[in-house]
């Protein structure tokens, strides 16, 4: 018995020896005011600014305004059932959504859960939503390109993996078709998309999403989605859902990330919203004084990794902004176009003149140019943009005189096929070879005998005739992607051939770039 007693004795003090007090304190406050999906909180002093609170309902809301008495704390989901009084807890987490492979060919809302009704989604992890920018030794040069499939875009203003493009233009002048088509072209590529609709109809995201089930897109896009009916705090954090998305891939997969952001107008509306409830000063047009810092931070973050530090994944990001009347020096425009590395312009104007894509290429530009081209581009694309350019001018010039100059004529007639060339509807994204021979046709003079509404049919039947006639050719382009004085040579005379049929006429020839047209002081 006494050996039993001294049994039991050790197992106590050896229990006594291992107890530890752990004491949990939880950090409470109290909803004292709400309205509008804002709510001021007291009793949260040790609250970080962007910091995941609890409300009592199970609702999460976002650390917006540290004052000093109350935490000021946007909703991120229905706020109907909070009311004065109800326990907000702390977290001690900044904000942050599930990242994941699982995420691709998925559409999620702004806080990365699934809205589309196929079940969970399996996470790798979490990051958070706002995230430092890489520096300057973490990135690398960007010269890789991002095929976009769109002719005008490919020859005139290149997008490189990791640059910043912003695509900007009236409403309904076709912004969100030109980022849907570069999705579908990324099909047979490494480039994974994530497409953020901020401030959309549901009927619209619905739409997108169709669309690129339909093209078979959809397997390597992730969809954010926070639609117009939704409280601003979710369409506020958004982009930055998507942009932690994308960076997971880049980050930790190595891989090449498209992210399309549209739009950034509606996103700044949110924000302005947010600010002027919870009693931030009103600056400009009524935008807090931060607004400039909502879309740079953001932005910041698309970069080309160094390859041998960090792998060499990248970050592309297409940001959409609409304007109004084609005002571009409106306060948000002129705020993207100063973070982005230049803009491609939708001109309502050629869009409703039946020019699609409706790229103003005097006021479009990429500050990384011709270094995200493949070979064969520059070579074909090299004055394009000033041949368009000059023809756009011309065009005007035209209008008031009837009596032109055989130069001036000529240089007309020419840009009204380069144009015909670039034209290119919805769905139909082209390979970079395709491109390369549709834009050769045009920019050397080969389809000056061509009548203006054939010109798309002549490209068309040519590109069937070099693929199937001159199989070898087509192959060489498509491995080396460069043309090289001999390659031109042989491909001159498959054209000679070619448009000499067409036409009907023996003596064909290239037509020489027109000269300067002589324009009269009268």
């Amino acid at each position: 018995m006494s050996g039993r007693i001294e049994e039991v004795t050790s197992i106590l003090k050896q229990q006594l020896q291992q107890f530890e007090v752990q004491v949990e304190v939880d950090d409470v406050g109290t909803v004292i005011e709400i309205a509008d999906g804002v709510a001021q909180v007291h009793g949260l002093q040790s609250a970080m600014a962007g910091e995941l609170l609890e409300f009592e309902n199970g609702v999460y809301g976002m650390a917006f305004n540290l004052e000093r008495d109350t935490v000021g704390v946007v909703i991120l989901g229905p706020f109907s059932d909070i009311k004065s009084g109800d326990e907000v807890r702390r977290t001690g987490r900044i904000v942050e959504v599930p990242v994941g492979g699982d995420m691709l060919g998925r559409v999620v809302n702004s806080l990365g859960e699934p809205i589309d009704g196929r079940g969970p989604i399996e996470e790798e992890g979490t990051r958070p939503v706002e995230l430092k920018a890489p520096g300057v030794l973490e990135r690398e040069e960007v010269n890789t390109p991002l095929q976009t499939g769109w002719k005008a875009i490919d020859s005139m203003i290149p997008i490189g993996r990791g640059q910043r493009e912003l695509i900007i233009g009236d409403r309904q002048t076709g912004k969100t078709a030109l980022v849907l088509d570069t999705i579908i072209n990324q099909r047979d590529t490494d480039v994974l998309c994530v497409y953020v609709a901020v401030g959309q109809k549901a009927s619209t995201v619905a739409s997108v999403v169709d669309t690129l089930e339909r093209h078979g897109a959809m397997d390597h896009t992730v969809v954010v989605s926070a639609v117009a009916s939704q409280p601003a705090p979710q369409l506020y954090i958004a982009p930055y859902t998507g942009c932690a998305i994308g960076e997971h891939f880049m980050y930790e997969k190595q891989k090449d990330v498209l992210v399309i952001y549209d739009d950034l107008t509606k996103h700044a509306w949110a924000y302005r919203e947010m600010s002027l409830l919870m009693r931030r000063p009103p600056g400009r047009e009524a935008y807090p004084g931060d607004i400039f810092y909502l879309h740079s931070r953001l932005l910041e973050r698309a970069a080309k990794l160094n390859e041998e530090r960090h792998g060499g994944g990248s970050l592309t990001a297409l940001p959409i902004v609409q304007t109004h009347g084609g005002e571009v020096s409106a306060y948000i425009p002129t705020n993207v176009i100063s973070i982005t590395d230049g803009q491609i312009f939708l001109e309502a104007d050629l869009f409703y003149a039946g020019v699609r894509p409706a790229i103003d290429v005097g006021r479009s530009v990429s500050r990384v140019g011709s270094a995200a081209q493949v070979e064969a581009m520059k070579r074909v694309a090299g004055r394009l943009r000033l041949d368009l350019s000059q023809y756009r001018e011309l065009e005007a010039f035209a209008q008031f005189g009837s009596d032109l100059d055989p130069a001036t004529q000529a240089r007309l007639a020419r840009g009204e096929r380069v144009t015909e060339v670039l034209k290119q509807g919805e769905r139909q994204p082209m390979p970079v070879e395709d491109q390369v021979l549709s834009i050769y046709l045009g920019v050397n003079g080969w389809l000056d005998q061509v009548e203006v509404q054939e010109v798309e049919e002549c490209v068309d039947e040519f590109l069937q005739h070099f693929k199937g006639s001159y199989p070898e050719m087509f192959s060489r382009l498509q491995d080396t992607q460069e043309i090289d004085d001999e390659y031109a040579e042989q491909l001159d005379e498959v054209v000679h051939d070619f448009i000499s049929d067409w036409t009907g006429e023996e003596e064909i020839e290239a037509t020489e770039e027109p000269e300067e047209p002589q324009r009269d002081a009268g």
